[in-house]
């Protein structure tokens, strides 16, 4: 990965996001101490939800909620 100055960054904005949409990734960086603070990478759209299992028992349980149960399936499992 390149690392670019944002004084770079700005000066050539339209170059560089040409370069990220080919695949690069880059590194900016700030200040005279050069600190990198943020990489440009391509956009890659989110993946769905992963499929939840059951680890062990995958095909040996079930589960199912009653009609009066108040909390959902995806606030349950992210406790």
């Amino acid at each position: 990965m390149e690392v670019i100055p944002i004084g770079e960054l700005k000066a050539n904005f339209s170059t560089i996001i040409r370069r990220i949409k080919r695949g690069e990734k880059i590194i900016v960086s700030s200040g005279k101490q050069k600190e990198k603070v943020a990489i440009l990478s391509p956009y890659e759209p989110p993946k769905g939800p992963k499929e939840r299992r059951l680890g062990l028992l995958k095909g040996k349980a079930d589960i199912t909620f009653g009609d009066g149960f108040k909390i959902g399936e995806e606030e349950l499992f992210s406790l």
